[in-house]
């Protein structure tokens, strides 16, 4: 890759903070967007902005065109089988919503659903509200010292009752890539459906749904250098369209009456109301961007960068690194002996290093790892060494100040 060509497509990239260059490290948090993707909003608003599937007029018809676009992109992005299966929602908290209120109603008490030790939030919060109404029962499997699932472990967990397995492809606190071909494998021998958190998986992967194996892959524009608000749920097009609605709207149903109102297939049965088309075109157009530069381009490169930062990080006395998979993106979670992730992070930000500071919405693994929180910095593939050299010496300026 041509960085500095790469880097001058992101125009924020070139402002300063506190009179420094800025060095954006918190690509896992949200990610920054293309002119590509900021002048394709700007111009659908400019020019084209309409509903959708209303209209018969020309406008309407080219937003529909649009949309209907950016599904297409996506589905092939993930090599799902019909572009019908990808459903658009506001993200990955949402689509993981759906599948709970939705899917879920079949769940009968005392089934589980298995988790692991490594889980965002909302991987979690959803099923426990799920399994709080319903009487389920929720298993955790657990990770090794280097931040690794424990394969067998989650392997024994699994049995005839677990009808849910629920798991991340790549760690946000840690940066792990889990072996979700393997665990999709293990839990439907026990007939579990499984669905996969994509969202820290799609900006550094390539993901093929159909080769993992998943029933449910859920991600974010936003992490994937698109629009927030905006996100993707894709789906077996055989359980989607045994579902349930998740919501009730316009543009989901067939026919409506007073009396009874029956709903279109998939995927306008699980789009209801007017959706963010402007959000999905943006979508659309990162997609394009991404291609463009190619997946297997963008992993190599950032798997050098994290190399080298990992490399360069590991020789400051007192730093931890949390999370040392073999198998991992461009995530660096760490702390520093004496000295609060926050402040780790407010110092930083002076020398113009943005980074993440926290439990990054993973208390059960902070409590695990038996800290507050950890630094994070996570890297894309517009980050440099030169970025990287950056945040080492501005590390080593917190640590002056607090010696």
């Amino acid at each position: 890759m041509n960085i500095a060509a790469v880097r001058s497509d992101f125009p924020i990239l070139s402002r300063e903070v506190s009179g420094k260059p800025l060095v954006y490290l918190d690509n896992g948090a949200t990610t920054q967007k293309p002119r590509a993707v900021i002048d394709k909003i700007s111009h659908f608003f400019e020019y084209e902005n309409s509903n959708i599937h209303r209209g018969v007029h020309y406008l309407s018809m080219d937003a529909t065109d649009q949309y209907d676009r950016a599904r297409v992109r996506l589905a092939k992005m993930i090599n799902a089988p019909e572009e019908r299966e990808v459903l658009f929602v506001r993200g990955t908290t949402e689509a993981i919503n759906l599948v709970t209120s939705s899917y879920g109603t079949r769940l009968q008490q005392g089934d589980e659903i298995l988790l692991t030790l490594m889980e965002h939030h909302a991987n979690i919060v959803p099923w426990q509200l799920l399994a709080e109404k319903r009487g389920l029962v929720i298993q955790v499997a657990g990770i090794t010292e280097k931040g690794e699932l424990d394969l067998d472990d989650f392997a024994a967990k699994l049995n005839s009752r677990t009808k849910v397995a629920a798991f991340t492809h790549v760690s946000n606190a840690l940066g792990t890539i889990n072996p979700v071909k393997e665990m999709t494998r293990l839990a439907k021998e026990q007939g579990a459906m499984v669905l996969v958190d994509g969202a820290q998986a799609v900006p550094h992967l390539c993901v093929d749904v159909q080769d993992i194996g998943c029933d449910f892959y859920a991600f974010s524009s936003h992490k994937m250098f698109g629009p927030d608000g905006v996100g993707v749920l894709w789906g077996k097009e055989k359980l989607l369209s045994s579902m349930p609605p998740y919501q009730g709207g316009g543009d989901m149903i067939e026919q409506v009456s007073f009396e009874k109102t029956t709903f279109r297939g998939i995927p306008e049965r699980f789009e209801a109301g007017t959706p963010n088309i402007s959000g999905a075109i943006g979508l659309g157009a990162a997609v394009d961007y991404l291609n463009g530069i190619g997946h297997a381009e963008i992993e190599s490169y950032e798997k050098e960068l994290l190399d080298y930062a990992g490399a360069a990080m590991g020789e400051i006395e007192g730093l931890t690194i949390h999370g040392t998979a073999e198998d991992k993106v461009g995530v660096i979670s760490f702390t520093l002996a004496g000295i609060h992730p926050h402040d780790i992070g407010t110092i930083l930000d002076t020398e113009g290093v943005a980074i993440r500071a926290g439990h990054h919405c993973a208390q059960p693994l902070m409590d695990h790892l038996k800290v507050s929180g950890t630094a994070r910095a996570s890297f894309a593939f517009y980050n440099t060494t030169q970025e990287a050299d950056s945040l080492v010496a501005a590390i080593c300026k917190v640590q002056k100040m607090f010696a």
